[in-house]
């Protein structure tokens, strides 16, 4: 079945039919691979193998445009097909490097000629009311912006496999954050290297010169042959195209720096300007423009600060009241680092702080974290720009260490929840809370009210009605005493579960999926070469991983459980909103002081809620289900 949320039509995967028959033929000259085709249709069907070594594949027009897309062309076995789109000439020549001359796909009837591409979804993983593409890989959100009433979202893409690859700006619009309508890739790689993540904003001043209120987006190219360089593209019809800027970058590294990426550009009205903030291996850097085009580098922070062993990614910069108070404002940084997660991975941190337009201060040592989400599956979060009044944020739902591993085959990636930022304090300390946007509660179709209930040892079970399946809310209030356990656990008739509960000998708040549906893959994963050196140096015993030592009851880098302090809450009792969809839970407690973000893979519903306290004097209030659809 089709999701909703991802419309076919959108995708523009139609054309009339090419006149006269069509011819493909298949020749090497050395070690390339020549495809001649005539009459050509709107797509070649590649077959793809995921475990094998990347082909190099190129649309070949005699033009300096002609770019090789990577494609992991099958050899002994098609996992599935790809669209590779052919041009609109009376003949197209395909180009292929790296191919064995006996592999699967150069054998007769492997590759296809198509004039459509069927997007009907065939994966059991997909979610229901969390945004996915309708096919290929999806990483970081990029250039998110609200205009005229709809939202943007653009994303790392690759179009030609559900690895990573072949970085193109995706794009998808919406006018509620939840239904997506996917439109063709944005931004598409080029000669000068992938594209990797980004921002956008509304130039409502034409500072740029593009017209008043063209969206202007910024990249990273990056290549071998050039590095990773600060590109400009600008669109003068509400985001569905881009023209790239001839003058392309706009801003390089003044030290030849390797890490140097993910701009995300803001106005500044104070000095009237724009402000990048790029990532720069361990530190952020701010440059200032009038122009959007010629940038002068400001100042630096962050070496030193935060999680350590890292590498900053994605960074994003504003400013929010705190406690609500419009006269007491802070600016605050969001740092996506990989590695530096509690457990293993990547995660999400963040700096609170002061901005005069040349140096950012913190208010903390710089040995304090602060973490947006406690979850293993919360990265490169970025807010979405021209939004007055409210910050959304939206993060990529998925680990590094094992995001090209998960068991889905027809698209990898998706975003968590929509996410509204605010600031407030908490023993002297300010902090951000990541609340699911309001948006969300119009997912809620009908409800179940489960009568107060005072647990024990032996746990109280409630059944949920057969059709909320794999997609519901579950909310309650949790006075869980003193016990080391008291919490509900999310569980089926195969014995999956997910274990949600409060320890309060440790004051903290556990969410374990070690037996929550498949979670092998996790032995694939792979640390990052800084999280492993860490490992080395850091401890004596090699056997003992700093990822194994923070998380909860750890069998491999997926099957674990993970925590947050109780120390940003207050009171003794909880208000706990669970997000349940096909591959994820998302918890909210106490609105948002305490996100955590995990994928799951259960072989069936969720159906049975099984509420328990260690010491039999944990109680649960306003206990209410609510069956949740697009």
């Amino acid at each position: 079945m089709k999701p909703l949320h991802i419309i076919a039509a959108a995708l523009a995967l139609t054309a009339p039919q090419a006149a006269g028959a069509q011819t493909m033929d298949i020749q090497r000259h050395g070690d390339t691979t020549i495809v001649n085709i005539d009459n050509p249709t709107k797509y070649l069907l590649l077959p793809v193998e995921e475990d094998q070594p990347e082909s190099q594949v190129m649309l070949y027009t005699d033009n300096a445009a002609d770019t090789w897309m990577d494609v992991r062309l099958a050899q002994n076995k098609v996992d599935y097909y790809v669209p590779f789109r052919l041009g609109n000439g009376f003949t197209a020549t395909v180009k292929i490097l790296n191919l064995k001359p006996n592999a699967l796909a150069l054998q007769s009837g492997q590759m296809q000629l198509s004039n459509t591409w069927d997007v009907t979804n065939t994966d059991f993983y997909r979610p229901t009311y969390h945004f996915t593409p309708a096919y290929g890989w999806m990483n970081d959100p990029n250039g998110m912006i609200y205009k005229d009433g709809e939202y943007h979202l653009y994303f790392q893409y690759n179009p030609y496999g559900s690895k990573w690859g072949n970085m193109h700006w995706g794009h998808a619009i919406s006018k509620d954050l939840f239904h997506w309508k996917q439109l063709d890739p944005a931004i598409a790689r080029d000669t000068l290297g992938h594209i990797f993540s980004g921002s956008s904003v509304v130039d409502r001043y034409n500072t740029a010169g593009y017209g008043k209120n063209a969206i202007v987006a910024f990249y990273t190219s990056a290549s071998e042959k050039n590095g990773q360089i600060q590109c400009m593209a600008w669109s003068t019809d509400n985001g569905r195209t881009f023209t790239k800027y001839s003058g392309n970058p706009v801003l390089t590294p003044f030290d030849g720096l390797k890490d140097f990426r993910d701009p995300k550009v803001f106005w500044y009205a104070p000095m009237k300007k724009w402000y990048m903030i790029v990532s720069a291996d361990k530190e952020m850097r701010f440059y200032s423009s009038s122009n959007l085009r010629e940038w002068t580098y400001v100042s630096a922070f962050g070496k030193g600060y935060g999680q350590q062993p890292n590498q900053f990614e994605c960074p994003d910069f504003f400013e929010l009241p705190v406690d609500g108070n419009a006269n007491h404002r802070k600016w605050v940084m969001i740092v996506n680092i990989n590695p530096g997660c509690l457990f293993g991975g990547s995660a999400t941190e963040y700096f609170v702080g002061d901005f005069d337009g040349k140096t950012f201060k913190c208010d903390t040592d710089p040995k304090v974290v602060k973490w947006l989400d406690f979850g293993k599956d919360h990265y490169a979060c970025v807010t979405m720009g021209n939004t007055p009044g409210r910050v959304v944020a939206l993060p990529w739902m998925s680990n590094w260490q094992y995001a090209n591993v998960t068991p889905i085959k027809q698209y990898r990636g998706a975003n968590a929840l929509p996410r509204e930022l605010k600031l407030y304090t908490r023993n002297g300390q300010i902090y951000l809370s990541a609340d699911v946007v309001k948006e969300a509660d119009a997912l809620r179709k009908e409800s179940v009210s489960i009568d107060n209930i005072k647990a024990d040892k032996k746990g109280t079970v409630r059944q949920l009605p057969d059709n909320y399946g794999y997609a519901y809310e579950l909310d309650f209030d949790v006075t869980p005493g003193k016990s080391a356990e008291t919490g509900v656990t999310l569980c089926n008739d195969k014995g999956e579960e997910v274990k949600i509960y409060f320890d309060m000998k440790k004051n903290r708040v556990v969410m374990d999926r070690t037996k929550s549906g498949l979670t092998d893959f996790g032995k694939l994963a792979k640390p990052h070469e800084i999280e492993a050196n860490y490992d080395v140096h850091q401890f004596k015993d090699k056997n003992t991983k700093f990822r194994m030592l923070n998380s909860v009851n750890y069998q491999n880098d997926f099957a674990l459980g993970t925590w947050a302090p109780l120390s940003l809450c207050e009171g003794k009792t909880y208000t706990v909103r669970l997000m349940i969809d096909k591959c994820s839970v998302e918890m909210f407690i106490d609105g948002g002081r305490i996100p955590m973000t995990n994928l799951v893979f259960p072989t069936a519903p969720y159906n049975k809620l099984k509420f328990r306290s260690a010491d039999g004097k944990g109680s649960f209030k306003n206990v209410k289900a609510y069956r949740l659809a697009l």
